[in-house]
């Protein structure tokens, strides 16, 4: 029998309370609903707010510093945290809004009577368009140069996720800038090259998006528990891969001398993972009878195929996601 105690808690939250019994400060999470973090204080029996603990170089502990990080652990909980004040709830409110107009702006960019009031400086509503465009993209830029400064390490501030997915939805504006600059300086004329930079950087825009997902605790949750799911997810990943490559070639050999569309057997393999996921565009299809007969054995052995780790996946997906709610 070990002599030892067992807590099942939320962990990040744990090695904070720790921390707090250790040292006497409290150093709260990143990335940690607030909310979470209270239950786990409440349960460990911390009441009081205590001063946020502010990680300092040994030899370096002067009070100037000590003031700046303390600044910049508020300014961080300010933008991370909505429900820190209610000048972070009215900051939070503005970037929802600014991500619904500039994916409007994008959605609409695309209608062919609309296009032209967005490329052509000659139209009616281009100069307002372009000039809520530019607040958006400022709005957005001093979000993400604020989170740069005050995040507690700059390693780790590239290595989380929505803050990439900031610099890819905010360089494309700032790349259609510079293009549209040199097209000035020189011939005025769209080449090919800067023709392709904007095609690469319309596409990156689409990440604006995902910074919904900053703001919705669901959201984050449920991508926490598709990533301790990555295992059954690359399992799947790899059935489904021997499943298609092995299928698609007996179908191209049955299927070939008979159907033009089964003429290689990435056309066959295409066939076959739209006929597992049931999804049957009807583009092509066997017209052959063992052609016929081995594409009923591929449905209903596609449908027993993806059943069996699905469960394995959404067991797991449920027993993370009602973990990370507590």
């Amino acid at each position: 029998k070990l002599d030892s105690y067992f807590f099942n808690r939320h962990r990040p939250c744990f090695d904070s309370i720790l921390h707090y019994y250790q040292t006497g400060k409290e150093a709260p999470p990143l990335n940690v609903d607030p909310d979470v973090y209270a239950k786990e204080k409440e349960f460990f029996g911390i009441k009081k707010e205590r001063e946020v603990a502010v990680f300092i170089p040994e030899g370096d502990g002067s009070d100037g510093i000590d003031c700046v990080n303390s600044c910049r652990m508020k300014v961080h909980n300010f933008l991370q945290d909505p429900r820190s004040s209610s000048i972070a709830a009215v900051w939070h409110g503005f970037d929802i809004f600014f991500i619904c107009i500039s994916i409007g702006f994008l959605i609409f960019e695309s209608e062919p009577e609309f296009k032209e009031q967005f490329s052509d400086k000659e139209a009616s509503y281009y100069v307002p368009l372009f000039i809520i465009n530019c607040i958006i993209m400022g709005f957005f830029t001093t979000d993400f140069l604020i989170r740069l400064v005050t995040w507690p390490s700059l390693l780790e501030f590239w290595k989380n996720l929505f803050n990439v997915l900031d610099i890819l939805s905010i360089l494309p504006f700032y790349v259609n800038l510079l293009v549209d600059s040199e097209e000035n300086d020189e011939s005025g004329e769209v080449n090919k090259q800067h023709y392709v930079v904007l095609r690469v950087c319309r596409i990156f825009r689409i990440v604006r998006i995902f910074k919904f997902v900053r703001h919705s605790r669901d959201l984050l949750i449920i991508m926490k528990a598709v990533s301790n799911a990555k295992r059954e997810l690359i399992l799947l990943v790899c059935l489904l891969f021997i499943f298609v490559i092995t299928f698609g070639s007996i179908m191209y050999y049955i299927e070939s001398t008979a159907n033009d569309d089964f003429n290689s057997i990435m056309k066959s393999c295409w066939w076959v993972i739209v006929t597992i996921t049931t999804v049957g565009y009807g583009d092509m299809y066997p017209v052959s009878a063992g052609g016929k007969l081995f594409g009923g054995f591929v449905l209903t052995l596609g449908i027993v195929f993806l059943a069996l780790p699905m469960t394995i996946i959404v067991s797991k997906f449920s027993f993370v996601y009602e973990r990370e709610k507590m």
